[in-house]
């Protein structure tokens, strides 16, 4: 059954997934810059070398599965990628700037009501 007709990848607006396209790999830059200065400072902090060493390899690994770090670019993925960047701080609602209201206001509303689930309130 197809529904209304419409797949996922015809619903995302064409100027929506080229913005996308053209923003993701600057912010993946500027979220791995920030890593980077995040990483640094443990390095430079207090403990032994080893101690610093296993927090480094652990935070790279927990990190790298963050879509600041790795994404797949898919049309059919990006509202739920979009989220992703927003949810783990990679970006704010602010950079969002240029895409369409629709799409904005879509993923505030997700963002609210998943906030709002995470705390309990009705």
């Amino acid at each position: 059954m197809e529904g209304d007709g419409m797949s996922a990848t015809d619903k995302v607006k064409e100027a929506d997934w080229r913005l996308f396209r053209s923003r993701l790999p600057i912010w993946q830059e500027a979220y791995m810059e920030r890593l980077n200065r995040e990483y640094i400072a443990l390095l430079s902090g207090t403990g032994s070398a080893s101690e610093k060493f296993w927090e480094l390899e652990r935070r790279m690994r927990e990190d790298k599965r963050r879509g600041g770090v790795v994404m797949r670019m898919s049309r059919n993925d990006m509202e739920l990628n979009l989220l992703s960047l927003l949810s783990d701080g990679v970006i704010s609602i602010a950079e969002l700037d240029g895409f369409s209201e629709e799409l904005r206001e879509k993923l505030a509303f997700v963002l609210r009501d998943h906030r709002d689930w995470d705390h309990g309130d009705s």
